[in-house]
This record gives C-alpha cells, structure tokens and sequence, in this order.
C-alpha cells in the first residue's frame, strides 16, 4: 500500500517532555508516538483533533534550534477548532502567554498566544 503524502511540522523545543504535557492540556493533544534517551530528550508525534505535528528537543548538533534559543521562532502555528475560545483560555492556564485575545477579526474568530517554549499559535475559525 503506499504511504500518502503529508505534511507535518515538527517544532524545536527545549524540556520535551513538559512540552507534550503542556500540548495535552492545552490543545487536547494526543500522544501517537515517542522515543527518548538517556538524558529524557524526546522525539514525539502528536495529533490534536487528527491533526498531527512533532515535537523534538533541540540539537545544535543538528542545527535544530529552539525559540527560546533563537530569541524567537520563525513560524506560526495556525489551530482551526471549532471552538477557539476553549483551547486559548486553556493554553493560558497551563503557561501559555497571550499575545491577543479571541475576538472576531479579518473573517476569523481569532487569538494567539507563545506557548513555553516560545511557539506562536494562532487559535481561530472562519466566521460567516
């Protein structure tokens, strides 16, 4: 059977493990895979809602590079629920910093906020 074609970021992180529970809480993300090593850095495949990412701890080794040591990211990631009010308030909750609310703008209900490990994540939907 052959594989499909897909497309799946994988974020640099810093302290994976607390990483993967932080996208637990917040987004309801499923842990579908992971691997570690002695010194509990991860590399873990996760879905929220069926849609998947990876996560991995960074390696300067790899030129792989976090936010935090970078000073920032160079991506946004863009949440598309249902709900959008639901996962950001849960984000803020479990560490997340907001950088604007949920409010109707630009066709979307949207609001985005850095989770710890310094990723941008815009949480919205379309609004008719």
């Amino acid at each position: 059977m052959p594989v499909p074609t897909t497309i799946a970021p994988m974020l640099s992180v810093r302290r994976g493990a607390a990483a993967i529970e932080f996208y637990k809480t917040a987004f309801g993300a499923e842990e579908l895979f992971r691997i570690s090593n002695d010194k509990g850095e991860v590399v873990a495949r996760l879905s929220v809602q069926g849609a998947e990412f990876w996560l991995a701890d960074e390696s300067p080794a790899h030129l792989n590079f976090s936010p935090e040591s970078l000073g920032g990211g160079t991506v946004r990631m863009i949440l598309t629920v249902e709900d959008p009010d639901a996962p950001f308030d849960r984000a803020v909750a479990a560490g997340a910093t907001a950088v604007s609310p949920v409010r109707d703008q630009h066709g979307w209900r949207q609001g985005r906020v850095v989770d710890p490990s310094g990723h941008h994540w815009e949480i919205g939907k379309p609004v008719k």
